[in-house]
């Protein structure tokens, strides 16, 4: 499969049409951003590992019966997958309180959730991706009722559930990720975009180290090496 037009680019991926109508390939960039873009930067190989990462957490989720967008890895940086509508929200699913939930509301950093905490995001740079409600989302016809907001809470639910136990198995904590969504040429809505290090918060379950791009929001430094050490544990077998 190869890539004909730019249909797309965006902060982490170009996105582009192929040969077949209802296939698109991502191609994942070495760029770094945070804060809505006011911090740029680029990681030499930080596409590829992204890439790795995502195609392996598709995969797994495929097998447990999660629609997805994702058709296969074509090389280190691209990605075949469905074309799909974008739903323009993002889906926030935290565990634990850190970032803008501690800073907005003021609950402690590193609180663990008593459920599992859904929010909604509008995916608008221009208006800073602010706070949805089920209202919102239907006056701006994001969606066509509210049992389609209630699919998704089901559906990132249920990925947290499978993802959390994963990620502990390899010594990870999921602290909180974004999800996207979008409808399939049938209508259905499946799971779209990544599932990486740069929409995951991961702590080492030991020593509570950042495994994410909180090193780069944060200037910790040694982002790659993170990275590479998710990647690694993900392709690892697990306790």
């Amino acid at each position: 499969m190869n890539k004909t037009e730019l249909l797309y680019e965006g902060k982490a991926k170009k996105i582009w049409f192929t040969e077949d109508s209802s296939l698109l390939i991502s191609e994942f960039k070495d760029d770094l951003t945070a804060g809505n873009g006011a911090m740029k930067s680029s990681e030499e190989g930080k596409g590829a590992l992204n890439n790795k990462i995502s195609t392996a957490l598709f995969k797994l989720l495929n097998s447990k019966g999660i629609p997805t967008h994702f058709v296969e890895m074509l090389d280190d940086n691209n990605m075949l997958h469905k074309k799909c509508d974008v739903i323009l929200i993002e889906v926030i699913v935290r565990n634990i309180a850190t970032g803008s939930l501690s800073r907005n509301l003021g609950i402690e950093d590193g609180k663990t959730l008593p459920f599992v905490l859904v929010e909604f995001d509008y995916k608008n740079d221009e208006l800073g991706d602010p706070k949805l409600n089920d209202q919102h989302c239907i006056i701006l016809e994001l969606v066509n009722d509210t049992s389609e907001l209630e699919y998704i809470r089901y559906m990132a639910r249920r990925i947290n559930s499978i993802l959390k136990e994963f990620y502990a198995k390899r010594d990870l904590t999921l602290v909180d990720f974004k999800l996207e969504f979008g409808r399939d040429i049938n209508g259905n809505i499946i799971l779209i975009d990544e599932l990486s290090p740069d929409n995951f918060r991961l702590w080492d379950s030991n020593s509570g180290e950042k495994m994410d791009k909180d090193r780069f929001r944060q200037g910790l430094g040694g982002l790659k090496v993170a990275y590479q050490e998710v990647l690694d544990r993900v392709l690892g077998e697990g306790k």
